[in-house]
């Protein structure tokens, strides 16, 4: 294994970058008044940036002209700290302040110094959180200026959608350049209703046609079609379908130029026919927004709690578009039981649930990702008797995220809706959802927990399952649900 001497080779390097002989290249950096000229040395500055190769390259000089380069963007300061890393590899964040450090990673980029980016990146990741936050008009415009900051534009990409109002307040948001914009309207979690999104998209388009006027009834074919060509990135990342009607009709249909006809043709229909069937294919599912207080769930999102609100009330409740509209949440889900805090047996379920009106129960099937579930407008009792409901029904969810393959199954015989044996827990139908421990000849329990639990249509108008045989449950939780 050779010995290496690295520090030594550092330091001559150092040495070299001070003496003022054998330069062959002049480098001015900053502008008036905060202008410096360094002298360097071409062979080195060209191994190590690729950038400063690329541009010594296409401005070659004669062998007996001194060749000159100007980078006004970077300070003197800064690009004495470069020079030093260029020379000897050396870099210190002693002695300098965060801004200061962000100055040289911004330098780094535009020179492609790639192994300080990646470590100046690192440290702003790790340890300045909070830093670009409070600078985050600085911090989102250097990132953005080219692709190399990858980190650090996912960092701003993901505050920007957490905290939108608070951005686009503070920042100029017709600014931002189209790949940041795309960054953000892409994601699932950008706290904005769609309608916000939309009209925020044609604000930024009309920002880089400056020559339009906002009335879209005042525009020529021309005006559409520079408009499309300015948004042709964004307007596929628009959830069309989350939208109201109501919106829809004021905030879209002025501008259905901008849409492509099959698009604006399945929007029209849907709106119109909540039974038809969309032609458009991948369409984007609601934007997963946090709003606080609804449903505290190990087992289920919003999107899930929306689509159960809607059956309750029976809004859209047949139409194929429900789950693709904005959240409708009219209800907060209180938490009754959950199965891995209070117990999986039907004593703790009828201690805490007896009596209790409007709830709704999810089960998360073991060795599955299948949710199946069951509203009762009604009471849960131990009688042993039958209960009567007229509008309890169960369902199913193949995934947490798969909602356009759920099952909704309304009680066809509404004196057998419930069932309230002391050893079932929550039980609709006879055996249509079904928990309930086991027992022996004697009719006494084999076992404190759900080990019977099954799924077979009798009670209700569908089977919520295409299987008949008895599930395990991994989480199951009982929840009142209480209007706003």
């Amino acid at each position: 294994m050779p010995t290496q001497f690295f520090s030594k080779l550092s330091q001559n390097f150092i040495e070299l970058l001070k003496d003022d002989e054998y330069y062959d290249i002049t480098i001015e950096v900053g502008k008036d008044p905060d202008a410096k000229i360094f002298r360097a040395h071409t062979g080195i500055l060209c191994y190590r940036s690729p950038y400063l190769k690329r541009y010594l390259a296409s401005n070659k000089k004669n062998n007996n002209v001194l060749s000159h380069i100007k980078l006004p963007n970077i300070s003197p300061n800064t690009f004495q700290i470069i020079l030093k890393y260029i020379y000897g590899g050396i870099f210190s964040f002693e002695g300098k302040d965060t801004l200061d450090i962000f100055k040289v990673l911004a330098a780094a980029d535009e020179l492609i110094l790639q192994e300080l980016v990646e470590c100046l990146q690192k440290y702003f990741i790790e340890n300045k959180i909070e830093w670009m936050e409070q600078n985050f008009e600085l911090t989102h415009r250097i990132s953005f200026q080219s692709n190399n900051l990858s980190e650090i534009q996912n960092f701003c990409t993901g505050f920007m959608a957490k905290s939108p109002e608070k951005i686009f307040k503070s920042l100029d948001f017709t600014s931002l350049p189209e790949n940041s914009l795309i960054s953000l309207i892409k994601r699932d979690d950008l706290q904005m209703k769609e309608i916000e999104v939309w009209e925020h998209v044609l604000k930024w388009g009309l920002a880089q046609n400056q020559t339009l006027i906002p009335d879209p009834d005042t525009w020529t074919d021309d005006d559409f079609k520079m408009m499309e060509n300015t948004l042709r990135n964004c307007i596929p990342l628009i959830r069309f379908f989350s939208l109201s009607s109501k919106e829809f009709l004021r905030k879209v249909s002025p501008y259905k130029k901008l849409l492509n006809d099959q698009i604006y043709k399945d929007l029209l229909n849907s709106y119109m026919d909540p039974d038809n069937e969309p032609n458009s294919s991948n369409i984007a599912l609601p934007r997963n927004l946090r709003i606080d207080g609804i449903v505290d769930s190990k087992i289920i999102n919003l999107n899930i709690a929306s689509i159960i609100s809607r059956w309750v009330d029976k809004v859209d409740i047949n139409s194929k578009f429900a789950h693709l509209r904005e959240l409708y949440l009219p209800y907060k889900f209180n938490l009754l039981l959950r199965g891995s805090q209070n117990g999986f047996s039907p004593k703790i379920f009828h201690e805490l649930c007896d009596d209790k009106s409007n709830t709704v129960v999810f089960i998360k099937v073991k060795g599955t990702e299948e949710i199946l579930g069951g509203y009762n407008p009604s009471i849960w009792k131990s009688s042993g008797s039958w209960g009567q409901s007229y509008y309890s029904f169960i369902f199913s969810f193949k995934k947490k995220d798969k909602f356009d393959e759920s099952i909704l199954s309304h009680v066809k015989f509404m004196d057998k809706a419930l069932y309230y044996p002391s050893w079932h827990g929550p039980s609709f139908g006879s055996s249509d959802l079904q928990l309930s421990v086991s027992l022996n000849y004697n009719g006494a329990n084999k076992s404190n927990k759900f080990d019977y639990n099954i799924c077979k249509q009798t009670y209700y108008e569908k089977k919520i399952r295409n299987t008949e045989n008895l599930f395990s449950i991994e989480e199951y939780e009982v929840f009142q649900i209480i209007r706003n």
